[in-house]
Formats: C-alpha cells, structure tokens, sequence
C-alpha cells in the first residue's frame, strides 16, 4: 500500500451492512508512501496514526476514480 498527504483512506467494515469510514492522510511517516499514516477521519474529525489492514483502500488525490487497486 502506497499513499501521499492528501489521499483519501477508505475501510470497508467486515461485516455484512457495517459503516465505511475514510478520512484524508494528513502524513505519510515514510519517503516510500508506506504506513503508517496520520489520517483525520470525516465522520468524527479524530485524527490518528493508523496501520491500515486488508480492509483499506487508498484513493489517491491524482486519480478521483482511483480505488486503491494497489492495496
């Protein structure tokens, strides 16, 4: 997983009609774009360090129709 400052995180709950959340990277904590990222969440504006799992998806800022095939 690749990210930059200004890409969206995008979690995917594991169960069955569970809330998405995402958030905007605030910070990437390494040159190489790989986690841990500083993420402000849109739904409770908490921003937090996180290492995201197999559930997250980057949306890169660049590419709009991007939904972190990369992942």
């Amino acid at each position: 997983m690749y990210a930059a400052a200004g890409d969206r995180l995008i979690v995917r709950s594991t169960h069955v009609g569970g809330p998405v959340r995402d958030g905007e990277i605030l910070e990437v904590r390494h040159h190489d774009g790989t986690p841990p990222y500083l993420v402000r969440w849109s739904d409770t504006g908490h921003e937090a360090l996180v290492f995201p799992g197999p559930d997250a998806q980057v949306q890169h800022v660049d590419d709009p129709g991007d939904t972190g095939g990369d992942v």
